[in-house]
């Protein structure tokens, strides 16, 4: 694997779903059943992703030389009384 851009993943209270995004690569997110399979998927999606930018015209933001993979649980949103 090669990341060209860092990756957040997120566990939920779902124990077969996860979350991700790029903190380096504006709207590019998803979700997958496990750690690995959000890796395998953000590889393969990073690429359709830069792709699409390019289709639309929008600037494509420069390879990140150092990308991190960071994984927490997701931030719970706590109702206003």
């Amino acid at each position: 694997m090669n990341l060209k851009y860092s990756l957040v993943i997120e566990a939920t209270d779902d124990p077969d779903f996860f979350g991700f995004h790029s903190p380096d690569l504006e709207g590019f997110s998803g979700v997958g059943q496990s750690i690995e399979d959000c890796l395998t998927k953000a590889d393969l999606g990073i690429d359709e992703h830069l792709k699409l930018l390019a289709e639309a015209g929008i600037p494509i933001p420069p390879i990140n030389p150092n990308p991190t993979v960071v994984v927490h649980n997701s931030e719970r949103i706590v109702p206003a009384a």
